[in-house]
C-alpha cells in the first residue's frame, strides 16, 4: 500500500542509477527553521520516494514531526538508511547482492552528520552479519545518543515505543 508524506515535508531521495537500490531518503520538516537531524536506520527500502511515503516512513514522519515525542521534540530533519539499500516489499531475503554498493559509505555519512541514530530495523531482524556492520560503524561514534523501537515501524504504536539502544 503506498501512502502520503505529512504535510510539510520536503523529501529527497538517494537512488542507484538502475534505480533498484534506494540508499536515502531525507525527509525535512519544513515548518521548522532549525533542528537536530535524526539518521533512522531500518532493514531494507520499501516503495517511499520523494511524492509517496511507505506504512514506516509515514509512521516515523508522524511519531517525530507530530507527536513530537521526547527525545524528537527538536528533529527537524530524518535521514533513513538501512542495512539493504535493495528496493523490495514483500518476503525480503537480505544477501550480500541486496546491500548495494555505496550503502555503507551512505549509512556512515549519515550517521557522521546525525545528532542521533534510531535504530528501527525491528526485534526480528535476522541479518546479524550486517548488524554487525552497522554495529561497528556506530562505535566509530561513540558520543552518538542511540535509540531504537520496540518493533518495527510499520507495526508501531505511538506509546512506548522508543527505548535507548546498546549493542
Amino acid at each position: 500500500m503506498i501512502y502520503k508524506h505529512i504535510p510539510d515535508v520536503l523529501v529527497k531521495a538517494k537512488f542507484s542509477d538502475c534505480k533498484k537500490f534506494r540508499y536515502q531518503l531525507t525527509i525535512e520538516n519544513t515548518s521548522k527553521t532549525s533542528g537536530n537531524t535524526l539518521c533512522v536506520i531500518m532493514q531494507n527500502p520499501s516503495v517511499a520516494n520523494v511524492k509517496f511515503a511507505d506504512k514506516s516512513v509515514q509512521f516515523l514522519e508522524k511519531l517525530i514531526f507530530e507527536k513530537e515525542v521526547e527525545p524528537f521534540r527538536n528533529v527537524k530533519t530524518i535521514i533513513v538508511v538501512n542495512l539493504f539499500a535493495y528496493i523490495q516489499t514483500n518476503s525480503f531475503l537480505g544477501s550480500a547482492d541486496k546491500i548495494g554498493k555505496e550503502n555503507d559509505s551512505i549509512v556512515r555519512h549519515a550517521i557522521e552528520v546525525s545528532d542521533m541514530v534510531l535504530i528501527a530495523w525491528g526485534k526480528t531482524n535476522s541479518y546479524s552479519e550486517r548488524r554487525n556492520v552497522i554495529h561497528a560503524i556506530l562505535k566509530d561514534y561513540p558520543k552518538k545518543r542511540l535509540l531504537k523501537t520496540r518493533i518495527h515501524p510499520s507495526r508501531g504504536t505511538y506509546k512506548d515505543f522508543i527505548e535507548p539502544y546498546s549493542f
